[in-house]
């Protein structure tokens, strides 16, 4: 147990020293008044601002949030591992197929946003929309590359023997592209948080988005920042939940191997 803490003590101090450095200087600065309040409020403020409103953000705008993030990461897994298998397995979907996600990526979400608000109302399925296509593409190709990179010598072997090709796919090709597959997972978890962000930034009335909005409008920067703190924290959530997912699927395969 104290080798495991003098090894994450190690590990996280750089960061931590870095992170402490920096808000120290943050705060010194608007202690000083450098920079105007609603520009650059204190860390110290900002918390303060996050205590005084906790009712109205984590019982109202957060839960808002974190249902679309997770609806949409929750699809964005779903049809973005199928889609990954398909390109592997069928040579003209991937050509077909993979020209246009990347095509998806380059178009502006800011400018799709309001498209979807359109199709889909300002309910909570506008906002899971604009969320998938932010972090389905990740999945989709981390499990596509992954499965490219996975083609073991004991292919032919398994054909060989009688093995189908979803035999194959299951007990050979899938489980070495585990780590791409996580590695995408990771960050579409990361990008679900910043499309249920814009979703409710362009149209909504609860979140954290719309709230982080409302007080931009207002100037209101202490609400602002501790507004976005949230959203970083849930964030970091879901990409840590996705970890530990990743350590248990492969820890468990391994004590079956």
């Amino acid at each position: 147990m104290k080798t495991e803490r003098r090894r994450a003590l190690r590990r996280y101090f750089p960061f931590a020293l870095l992170a402490g450095a920096l808000l120290g200087g943050w705060e010194t600065e608007a202690r000083l008044g450098l920079i105007p309040r609603f520009i650059l409020p204190a860390p110290s403020e900002v918390m303060t601002e996050l205590v005084r409103q906790w009712r109205p953000l984590l019982l109202l705008h957060l839960p808002a949030t974190l249902q679309e993030a997770l609806l949409g990461l929750a699809l964005s897994l779903v049809l973005g591992i199928i889609i990954g298998i398909l390109m592997f397995r069928y040579e003209p979907v991937a050509r077909a197929l993979y020209p246009l996600l990347l095509f998806s990526q380059t178009i502006p979400l800011v400018a799709l946003s309001p498209i979807f608000m359109v199709w889909f109302g300002y309910s909570v399925w506008g906002k899971v929309a604009v969320v998938w296509l932010t972090a389905f593409f990740p999945v989709a190709a981390g499990t596509y590359d992954g499965l490219k990179q996975s083609e073991c010598t004991y292919r032919e072997l398994m054909l060989t023997l009688g093995a189908t090709r979803g035999q194959l796919l299951r007990k050979a090709q899938l489980p070495p592209a585990l780590p791409a597959l996580f590695s995408g997972a990771r960050l579409a978890a990361v990008y679900s948080v910043i499309g249920a962000t814009i979703g409710e930034w362009l149209g909504g009335s609860r979140g954290l988005g719309y709230y982080s909005r409302r007080m931009a409008g207002s100037l209101q920067s202490g609400k602002l920042f501790a507004a976005v703190l949230l959203l970083s924290l849930l964030g970091a959530a879901l990409t840590l939940s996705v970890s530990m997912l990743e350590k248990w699927i492969l820890k468990k395969r391994s004590r079956y191997r």
